[in-house]
Parts: structure tokens; C-alpha cells; sequence
């Protein structure tokens, strides 16, 4: 088994920088939590604090494990794949389902539903209706 005390110094330094960027990121994140003020400006600026600081982390767990066991230790690739797929679709849900809860009470603090309209005289409606006759 391998020791930290085995650790090469440039090792160290590269994974601490890692370490560090990544609570930087992710602190980042939680401050912006804290400073907007509606919710549809609070659940963007953790997400990316999650993402990002998390791939940071990732990172120097890989330089760490990979310097001190003399392989290439890759496998914590899949935390940050797992992190990456999940929390931007769980933005999207959490966001969804606020903006359905604020237009349901009437809230004029969201825009209305879009809704799409058919142009009058579709070409393909008058196509279709020239070869039925």
C-alpha cells in the first residue's frame, strides 16, 4: 500500500491547484444561491458550481491515485459523467415544475405559455387540397 508521504511534490502541487479550483467553483456556486433573489435565478449558478467544481475535484482524485499507485486510475471518470448528465436534467425538471406551479397561480412574474399558430394559407394545406379535387 501507498503513502502520501510517496507523493511526488509536483503531484501534490498540481492536485492541491485542482482542490482548490474546484471548492473556488463550487463555493462560487453556493455564494450565487445566496445572491439572486427569484428561484429561476438561484438554480442556474449552483449547477454550474456543481458541474464544473466537480470536474475540478475529479481531476486531482485522478492525478492523486493515478501518481500514487503507479497506474492510470480512471474510474472516478464516471463520478463526473454521472454528475454531468444528472444535475443539468435535474435543473430542468426543478425548473419546469416551478414555472407550471407560478403560471398555475396566476404569477405575472413569468411570461405566458408560448403557443403556436398555423399561418393562413399553409402551402402544404393548399397543395393537398388542389389534389383532391
Amino acid at each position: 500500500m501507498t503513502h502520501a508521504e510517496n507523493l511526488p511534490v509536483w503531484v501534490a502541487l498540481l492536485a492541491s491547484f485542482f482542490l482548490v479550483l474546484g471548492a473556488g467553483l463550487t463555493l462560487a456556486g453556493a455564494i450565487g444561491t445566496l445572491r439572486f433573489r427569484s428561484f429561476f435565478e438561484r438554480v442556474h449558478a449552483p449547477t454550474l458550481g456543481t458541474s464544473w467544481g466537480t470536474g475540478a475535484i475529479v481531476v486531482a482524485s485522478i492525478v492523486c491515485f493515478s501518481a500514487l499507485g503507479s497506474r492510470p486510475v480512471v474510474h472516478e471518470l464516471l463520478i463526473g459523467v454521472f454528475i454531468t448528465v444528472t444535475t443539468p436534467v435535474t435543473l430542468m425538471l426543478l425548473a419546469r415544475a416551478a414555472l407550471y406551479r407560478e403560471r398555475a397561480e396566476g404569477s405575472g412574474a413569468v411570461p405566458p405559455r408560448l403557443t403556436l399558430r398555423r399561418p393562413k394559407g399553409n402551402a402544404l394545406q393548399d397543395e393537398s387540397s388542389d389534389s383532391d379535387r
